[in-house]
């Protein structure tokens, strides 16, 4: 197929494209035909299909295509600088929508609403990341803040940290999130020790820790869904009876 032809191919397919997003927006599109109609932006001809599909397989998802590196997906051919710039615009203008969407809102109603708020920019993220979100005495929405990147131990993350953070912002209540790679929330014994550390230390403050959320794979894992945020106060509370009898 010479040049011209295909580039003409390409022109009828995008157009394609406009008019079934103009008629029912994305819900019938799949996620290579997203990915597609966005390098669209940053491509004025030429039939993208290709990329698309290979930038789907390279990140696993859709969400896993919009938070690659840039450098990562101009490693693809067909995508350059500007392309991947509209990606990246894209991904940062949702998650952008999604923070103002809940600022001044009863924030924490309950787990799914934190998972619903975060699993897009979290999910599909190849190393852990573990964010805070402080809250006030509505639980609404302060703002949130990654406080660590990597693989959770003993020495990685601080409830001292997290609770200073909270003090100077003055924040009455925070959730804690983190994702793990494998898709799999299960928590970790690592996982628990940090949330009873951090339930603990928060209890001497008079700050709440709402939830610890664990986020895989479309799917999480809360702390306090299980009960088990209840049970590490309860094992709090019979701990200061002992020691003050």
């Amino acid at each position: 197929m010479d040049k011209e032809k295909w580039q003409k191919r390409g022109e009828g397919h995008r157009e394609r494209l406009r008019e079934k997003f103009l008629k029912g927006g994305l819900e019938r599109f799949s996620d290579g035909e997203v990915v597609e109609f966005l390098l669209t932006l940053g491509t004025p001809r030429g039939d993208l299909k290709v990329p698309a599909r290979e930038a789907l397989e390279r990140f696993g998802s859709l969400s896993g295509v919009l938070s690659a590196p840039i450098e990562k997906l101009t490693g693809i051919k067909g995508i350059g600088p500007k392309n991947a710039l509209y990606l990246k615009l894209v991904h940062q203008v949702g998650r952008r929508y999604l923070r103002d969407k809940m600022a001044g809102q009863a924030f924490f109603g309950s787990s799914r609403a934190v998972f619903d708020y975060l699993f897009h920019s979290m999910r599909d993220l190849k190393r852990e990341v573990f964010k805070v979100l402080f809250l006030n005495r509505k639980n609404e929405l302060i703002f949130d803040q990654d406080v660590f990147e990597g693989s959770l131990t003993g020495s990685a993350v601080y409830p001292r940290e997290i609770l200073t953070i909270a003090l100077e912002q003055r924040a009455a209540a925070l959730v804690v999130v983190h994702n793990h790679p494998s898709g799999d929330p299960t928590p970790s014994a690592e996982d628990r020790r940090l949330t009873r550390e951090l339930l603990w230390a928060s209890k001497l403050l008079g700050i709440q820790v709402l939830d610890h959320i664990i986020i895989g794979n479309n799917v999480y894992f809360s702390f306090a869904d299980e009960g088990i945020v209840k049970d590490f106060l309860n094992e709090y509370e019979q701990r200061l009876d002992f020691s003050n009898p």
